[in-house]
C-alpha cells in the first residue's frame, strides 16, 4: 500500500531503544526521514544524536502530546507516511495485586497510545495522496492469554481490535493506507523495567520484572530475539502490506488452542440449538 519507502517520512513512538530504535534504524537504511518519539529525555537524545535524526520527548498517554508530535513531523517534512505506534511498557503482576492506577498507567501508554497516534495521524495519512501505513505494535499476549500479565493482554488485545477495524475501515473507504499489527514474542529488550518512567500518582503493584527471569519463559527454551531482527520482520510485513507481523511463528500452538476452543464454543452451541430444534419438532 505505502510502495517504496525511498524519501518517504516516518514517525517511531518509543524510538529511543528496543524495537523502536531497531525500527528507526532499519528505516534510514530504506531511505526514509525518520523522527523519533521517547518520554525519556536522556535515552530520546542519545538515540537521536547517534542516528543524525530529530527526536521529540512524547508521552504517547497525553493525547495533546502526541498532537504536537504531529505537527513537529509536519513542519519538518511537510507529511507523513508511516507512524509506528510503538511505545509500550511491561510490568507484571498477578490480578489480586493489581490497583486501580496500574489499570490506568498500562492502558493509558498501550492502549490509549496508540489510540492517540491513529487519531492524531490518520488525518494526515488521509491527507497524502502517496498513501501511507500504520504499525502498531502489538504482542504475541494480543493472540493468548499470559498469566501476571492481566494488563498488558487487556491493553494488546485492545490494539489489535482496533487495527483490525481501522485496517477494515480503510479498505471500504478504499483508502491507499495499509495496517499492520506487530506482534512480538520474546524480544531481547528492557520492556520489563518499564516503572523507571512510570509517574507518581500512578503508583501500584506493577513490579518491573527481568523477562528471562520470570514463570512465563523459565518453563520452556525460548528463542530471545534481537530487536534488529525483530525490526526486520516489521519491515518485510509493511512492504508486503501484511496485516500481521509475526516474530515466532513456533509459538503457534497456544494461539491455535485458543482459536479451536472459539471454535469448539460456536459448534457446541450449534449442536445444542440444533437437538433443541428437533426435540420441539418431535413434540409436534
Amino acid at each position: 500500500m505505502i510502495g517504496s519507502l525511498e524519501g518517504k517520512v516516518a514517525v517511531v513512538t518509543g524510538g529511543a531503544s528496543g524495537i523502536g530504535r531497531a525500527l528507526a534504524e532499519a528505516l534510514l537504511a530504506e531511505g526514509m526521514k525518520v523522527m523519533i518519539a521517547d518520554i525519556e529525555a536522556g535515552r530520546l537524545e542519545r538515540a537521536a544524536a547517534e542516528l543524525g535524526i530529530r527526536g521529540v520527548q512524547t508521552d504517547v498517554s497525553d493525547s495533546d502530546q502526541v498532537a504536537a508530535l504531529a505537527a513537529a513531523a509536519v513542519a519538518e517534512f511537510g507529511t507523513v507516511h508511516l507512524i509506528c505506534n510503538n511505545a509500550g511498557i511491561g510490568p507484571m503482576a498477578a490480578l489480586p495485586e493489581l490497583t486501580m492506577a496500574d489499570w490506568h498507567w498500562m492502558l493509558n501508554v498501550n492502549l490509549l497510545g496508540t489510540i492517540h497516534g491513529v487519531t492524531q495521524f490518520l488525518p494526515i495519512l488521509r491527507s497524502n495522496a502517496e498513501g501511507g501505513h500504520f504499525l502498531n505494535t502489538g504482542s504475541m499476549a494480543s493472540l493468548k492469554p499470559v498469566p501476571s500479565l492481566a494488563t498488558y493482554c487487556t491493553a494488546k488485545y485492545g490494539v489489535l481490535g482496533l487495527s483490525e477495524v481501522l485496517a477494515l475501515e480503510m479498505a471500504a473507504a478504499g483508502e491507499p493506507i495499509g495496517v499492520t499489527v506487530l506482534c512480538p514474542g520474546p524480544v531481547a529488550t528492557d520492556l520489563g523495567s518499564s516503572t523507571r518512567n512510570r509517574p507518581a500518582e500512578l503508583a501500584g503493584g506493577l513490579k518491573d520484572v527481568l523477562l528471562e527471569d520470570s514463570v512465563q519463559f523459565k518453563a520452556a527454551v525460548v528463542d530471545w530475539m534481537p530487536p534488529a531482527q525483530a525490526a526486520q520482520v516489521a519491515l518485510g510485513a509493511i512492504k508486503r502490506n501484511d496485516f500481521y507481523a509475526i516474530t515466532h511463528p513456533a509459538m503457534i500452538g497456544d494461539v491455535r488452542e485458543r482459536h479451536r476452543a472459539i471454535e469448539r464454543a460456536f459448534a457446541e452451541e450449534a449442536q445444542r440449538r440444533e437437538a433443541q430444534a428437533s426435540g420441539r419438532e418431535a413434540q409436534a
